[in-house]
């Protein structure tokens, strides 16, 4: 017994010091990442973490095939009930567990929905072809046919290859799609399936565009945005239903800060042709995708979802403003920023720097890191191959929700230019300037979270007696910090 306590304690001190380096000591800009609120994780770590409830309609009824499921019936309801109302849309699929997965669920639908109107004996087809963004543009990995794509979308005998298409950029700006080219483009290829949506994702997408020119097609293509990186800017940066989109897909853990999940939101009115097509979506759901669908991480997702309806235009404009600060200033601080300084550089919560003259994008992204500054390294447009990346990814959500405000990323982009151009230590420096950000914002208040906090964690442990003590050791540290 000894070893095994020897084994986990090693464990919880390295935990408990990776814990206090991420959330105290560094400036998080990873634009993929976000910390949930502490409700937020206490929920993801209660009782339904681990269980079951599998269900799927059958004869017009929802049917479970668990039993003790009647509360996450209850958080899946309400659960849908809010990010409908997020969304502004008639339809939530909530079991994908990533945007990834939510993505591979809408495409293994849709191939099943085109397959409806195959007669008998004709061969069961693929996606006939895909519009996608170019991986070496931005676009998402989940959207090509290496990714969630893979094997659902035809291949053209000729070539060998898949019959994807990409929106085609503009010269002079690779971030923005080149208008007369894609309606050209959708005019010769007439695509089946059209996906908006980037990963290095700084301006919007040109969805109103698309749909005017393909809404009156016999056979008009399906238009999907895969918003992963902007899903906790909807409104703020676009609103695809509003603009024509069928479906939206993303990861809830990015700019929307949830627990790590996926979700599919649909916007099929009653009598629409393609009501269906949720039904098929909804199936690729459960059975086709999922079975234990990560309840904790469910519970976790209504919590946030509450704190997003709340919060959205504060926590939205923040990080739009926040954005174009930390652009701004890296570019007065002598660092190149990607993107039109006519648009402020970014409409998104990414801002992109091109560091090759100062080194390779994983050597500064790695010399960042040492000096507790988190980023990602990025291939830009113009680079080869993503080993020799020219570029770095930033992202400002998660230091907006610790409440940095447009000049305190002044003081941020000064101790990255001394980094990136003077490879100078600045860790010390990063450690102290972060104290001033680490109360958490929009979300409860911490007093208030606390109180709740407590009485949920309580609930989590064996015996009243190990909550009594528990009480009293967390008295005697409170205590010892007031005294």
């Amino acid at each position: 017994m000894s070893q095994l306590h020897d084994k986990i304690s090693a464990w919880c001190e390295k935990i408990e010091k990776n814990n206090n380096w991420r959330q105290k000591e560094c400036f998080n800009l990873i634009p993929s990442e976000n910390t949930p609120s502490l409700l937020v994780k206490l929920a993801e770590i209660s009782d339904p973490c681990g269980r079951y409830a599998e269900h799927r309609t059958m004869k017009g009824q929802e049917i479970y095939f668990y039993q003790g499921t009647d509360f996450i019936r209850e958080v899946e309801i309400e659960t849908k009930k809010e990010l409908a109302r997020y969304f502004g849309c008639s339809e939530i699929e909530l079991r994908p567990i990533s945007g990834q997965m939510a993505n591979e669920v809408v495409f293994k639908g849709l191939v099943k929905f085109v397959n409806r109107q195959r007669s008998a004996g004709q061969p069961f087809r693929r996606l006939r072809l895909v519009m996608n963004n170019d991986l070496n543009k931005g676009g998402h990995l989940s959207s090509q046919p290496m990714g969630a794509l893979f094997n659902l979308v035809e291949e053209d005998p000729a070539t060998g290859k898949e019959n994807v298409v990409n929106i085609p950029v503009r010269q002079d700006n690779p971030y923005k799609a080149d208008l007369d080219q894609l309606a050209a483009r959708l005019k010769e290829y007439r695509p089946e399936l059209i996906i908006f949506g980037k990963s290095m994702f700084i301006y919007p997408e040109p969805v109103g565009f698309v749909y005017e020119l393909v809404k009156d097609w016999p056979q008009r293509p399906i238009l999907m945005y895969d918003m992963a990186h902007v899903l906790g800017l909807y409104g703020a940066f676009q609103t695809p239903f509003q603009e024509g989109v069928d479906l939206v897909t993303g990861s809830t853990h990015k700019t929307f800060f949830g627990t790590q999940r996926g979700v599919i939101a649909g916007n099929f009115p009653e009598g629409s042709p393609l009501k269906v097509l949720w039904s098929d979506i909804q199936s690729r759901a459960f059975p086709g995708s999922t079975s234990n669908h990560h309840l904790g991480t469910l519970l976790g997702l209504l919590l946030a979802s509450y704190e997003m309806n709340e919060f959205k235009e504060a926590y939205q404009t923040q990080v739009k403003k926040n954005a174009k600060a930390l652009a701004r200033y890296l570019q007065a601080a002598g660092i190149p920023v990607e993107g039109d300084q006519a648009d402020g550089f970014t409409e998104t919560h990414q801002v992109l720097i091109r560091v090759r003259k100062f080194g390779v994008g994983q050597e500064i992204a790695r010399r960042l890191e040492d000096n507790n500054i988190l980023t990602n390294y990025q291939a830009l447009p113009d680079d080869t191959t993503f080993l020799e990346s020219s570029g770095i990814r930033l992202g400002v959500q998660e230091m907006t929700r610790f409440g940095m405000k447009e000049k305190d990323f002044e003081v941020l982009a000064g101790l990255m230019a001394e980094v990136i151009i003077k490879n100078k230590k600045v860790k010390e420096e990063v450690k102290r300037y972060r104290q001033n950000f680490l109360e958490m914002q929009y979300c409860l208040p911490e007093r208030e979270a606390l109180e709740l906090a407590s009485k949920l964690f309580l609930s989590l442990l064996p015996s009243r007696k190990i909550g009594q003590l528990f009480i009293e050791n967390l008295a005697e540290k409170v205590k010892q910090l007031n005294d």
